[in-house]
């Protein structure tokens, strides 16, 4: 019971109670019919009786009348065939009334509860970026009942918008006061280095340790401000992803050719978007895809449009994704291999600002495929988007992600 839904259960229960109420009347309606119609039997079988004697007593004839002798029998046979007639038909009553009543339960109970299949769609609606959508919050035309749910609904999503927007200012402002300082500790290293060239060994090390984290806090300085600042960015250009594609796998060419990674890319389409967060997105999921491949593997980017929608995929030949981090990776400083992100330097901020710029595009982002043979990434785009609309509306074609792919 607890599985189903709550109009089935409605339906359900409204059905159990009509068909109580119907089974209940038919029995004692039944019963009551049977015992009048035996009344009627008994009271017309006296009669016959008494008046097949006085005919008898009049007749003179030596032979009787056949046709008074028999009404007790025939009368008996006629009432038992109603009564089993009345029953049956009863039955079949009893059973159309409740299938009847149990349909017209869910259809009403179906228009009952609209108001709440329209709430939980528009849960299914709610992202970071549109929380401060007025279309986002309930109506003040909804049900009594749904009045302070509605009150209590878009009062949250008041304060989820404003501490979003709180984290998020701070984010920024946090990672722009620290880009000074660092470039300082940068560039101060770079010059002790150039400075002190016969350091010793130790000293070295040292050295290199310090630019290679100070370099690595730079560089999550620069994604954080990049995360706080995207929804600043206009997404107004007609973006040709074939030469997009070719452009950054030339770009990505000296890190592929250190573990012999092979780069291919196929298909285009045209894309309205902004073209440098569209740069940034393939870059930071085709760089992952090399960093975390196999010796002598290789990265496949392919584009085809479908369905009204544009499909970009990403595939790798590396180790795979374990089933239960394929939501989690897109989540701020997660790593799967936290030994293995250190050592390539990764801050675990690359994926986390790919789902983003996928969000203020209207656009889906999931793991297609992943094995010990390697991880597809797919994305799924509006193909037609108002030019004139700013990053994090939706686009003028609804695409969903397919079924079997979640």
């Amino acid at each position: 019971m607890k599985r189903l839904s709550l109009q089935w259960r409605i339906t359900l229960m409204t059905a159990l109670l009509i068909a109580t109420a119907c089974i209940s009347m038919s029995l004692l309606l039944g019963y009551s019919g049977r015992h009048y119609m035996d009344r009627i039997g008994t009271s017309i079988s006296a009669y016959s009786e008494t008046v097949s004697g006085n005919d008898a007593a009049q007749n003179t004839s030596d032979f009787p009348d056949t046709a008074m002798l028999a009404p007790n029998s025939d009368l008996v046979i006629v009432i038992d065939g109603a009564q089993a007639a009345f029953t049956a038909s009863n039955w079949l009553i009893t059973a159309a009334v409740t299938l009847l009543s149990a349909a017209l339960a869910y259809f009403v109970s179906g228009q009952a509860l609209r108001p709440l299949r329209e709430f939980a769609s528009r849960l299914e609606k709610i992202e970071p970026y549109n929380l401060s959508d007025q279309n986002m919050k309930l109506p003040a035309d909804v049900p009594t009942e749904f009045r302070r749910s509605r009150e209590a609904f878009n009062r949250m999503l008041d304060r989820l918008d404003e501490g979003f927007r709180a984290q998020k200012q701070f984010t920024g402002n946090a990672a722009h006061e620290l880009r000074t300082p660092l470039a300082l500790m940068q560039a101060k290293l770079e010059l002790f280095s150039v400075e002190h060239p016969n350091a010793d060994a130790e000293t070295a090390d040292f050295l290199c340790l310090l630019g290679e984290q100070t370099e690595r806090m730079a560089e999550m300085s620069k994604t954080l401000l990049e995360l706080s600042e995207l929804r600043s960015v206009p997404c107004e250009d007609r973006i040709e992803l074939g030469p997009l594609m070719e452009e950054l796998c030339t770009d990505l060419t000296p890190l592929a050719e250190k573990q012999n990674i092979e780069l291919i890319y196929e298909g285009n389409a045209m894309l309205i978007g902004s073209d440098t967060l569209i740069y940034r997105l393939l870059f930071n999921l085709s760089e992952n895809a090399i960093r975390y491949n196999r010796p002598n593997g290789s990265v496949h980017l392919s584009v085809r449009e479908e369905a009204g929608c544009i499909e970009i995929r990403v595939a790798d030949s590396g180790t795979g994704i374990p089933a239960q981090y394929r939501e989690s990776i897109f989540q701020p400083f997660f790593r799967v291999d936290k030994s293995r992100s250190r050592q390539y330097g990764g801050a675990g901020l690359g994926l986390a600002l790919v789902r983003e710029i996928v969000s203020l595009h209207g656009a889906e982002i999931w793991v297609e495929d992943s094995s010990d043979r390697g991880t597809t990434m797919a994305l799924r785009f509006p193909k037609m988007r108002n030019a004139s609309r700013e990053c994090g509306d939706k686009g003028d074609t609804a695409c969903n992600r397919p079924s079997s792919s979640h």
